[in-house]
């Protein structure tokens, strides 16, 4: 099945099962609810995150605020089972992380804030990031320099590098940019490219990207880029231990890639931007329309190194570019 296709699929569930999804509001006098909808499971740091947020803005659960929260465990049967859950739970608004976006885009009137690894337009989830037009807004991940960035860095911690791998799953909008961006650097920089493509939905399994990790290794590339998104994000410990095996160094963009053993990250930390959406939450709260509310793209992004994985591939990474790291694991 194609990329678009399964997009077609997910999206035509979810419709199915959330056309039915009135128009709820805030219970006079009592606590706001607000629904959580991951296609994750818990433990969930992004939730503490989204907590550690609303706290900041005056919103206790138990107090003023009750959260509730639905798990799909990467099931699409699941995520659609606990939708339904929300749809009667007489929530306020919607917060989805992640690949959960893709089942809760086509709820009808109940705001959703949305946080996304890549590009809402694209995806057909808004009009514009700085109008949406409907009744979903938040933020997304995606930034095309922080993309060229990540090559300038990694070529910065490894001089001679000569031969990147770029990994990057095409069931992702804002691929393609991405891609150029990416390899426009890359030929900036005196290097050649080797693009090892994989497609796969945020609920699918890992065959397909198995067949890209081995692509990777008969290429030998002297270093690899993975773009961030769903598929690699589950699958980051096991990225870790084939680039391990390997030896080979290798550029994520966010920190949880890092702390599952990759080599380093630069991007948006996603702690810092799920706290960010209990900002969107409060405005829709306090009576603004998610079409209303640009989305928001990150400005601040961190550099993570793992020294203990740096060591292990023998490598020796310029003390002065290990000292621009904003986190070091040792």
């Amino acid at each position: 099945m194609t990329s678009m296709n399964r997009r077609a699929v997910l999206v035509g569930l979810a419709s199915t099962l959330l056309r039915s999804v009135g128009h709820a509001q805030k219970p006079p006098g009592g606590p706001v609810r607000i629904g959580w909808l991951s296609a994750l499971s818990e433990p969930d740091p992004f939730l503490d995150a989204f907590r550690d947020g609303l706290r900041a803005l005056g919103y206790v659960e138990g107090r003023n605020l009750i959260l509730e929260r639905r798990y799909a465990n990467g099931s699409v049967e699941t995520l659609q089972a606990h939708a339904t859950e929300l749809a009667g739970a007489n929530v306020a608004l919607i917060v989805t992380s992640l690949t959960a976006v893709r089942g809760a885009r086509a709820i009808n009137d109940i705001p959703v804030v949305f946080i996304i690894s890549g590009d809402p337009v694209e995806a057909g989830m808004v009009k514009s990031l700085a109008r949406p037009g409907g009744n979903l807004t938040g933020s997304t991940f995606l930034s095309l320099e922080v993309a060229g960035k990540r090559v300038e860095l990694l070529k910065q911690a490894l001089p001679r590098l000569r031969t990147l791998a770029v990994l990057s799953n095409t069931d992702h909008p804002g691929e393609s940019s991405e891609r150029h961006a990416t390899e426009a650097a890359v030929q900036r920089l005196g290097m050649s490219v080797v693009y090892v493509a994989f497609s796969q939905s945020p609920f699918g399994v890992s065959a397909e990207l198995d067949k890209a990790v081995e692509t990777v290794r008969r290429a030998q590339p002297d270093a690899m880029i993975v773009f961030p998104e769903g598929a690699t994000m589950r699958n980051r410990t096991a990225l870790a231990v084939f680039a391990a095996a390997q030896r080979l160094p290798t550029m994520f963009g966010w920190s949880d890639y890092v702390e599952a053993g990759g080599l380093m990250s630069y991007g948006a930390s996603q702690r810092a931007m799920h706290a960010r959406l209990a900002v969107f939450a409060d405005k829709i709260l306090k009576g603004a329309r998610p079409a209303d509310l640009p989305v928001e793209q990150p400005t601040q992004f961190e550099l993570v190194i793992n020294m203990k994985t740096a060591k292990a591939l023998g490598l020796a990474i310029p003390e002065t570019f290990v000292l621009r790291a904003d986190e070091v694991i040792e």
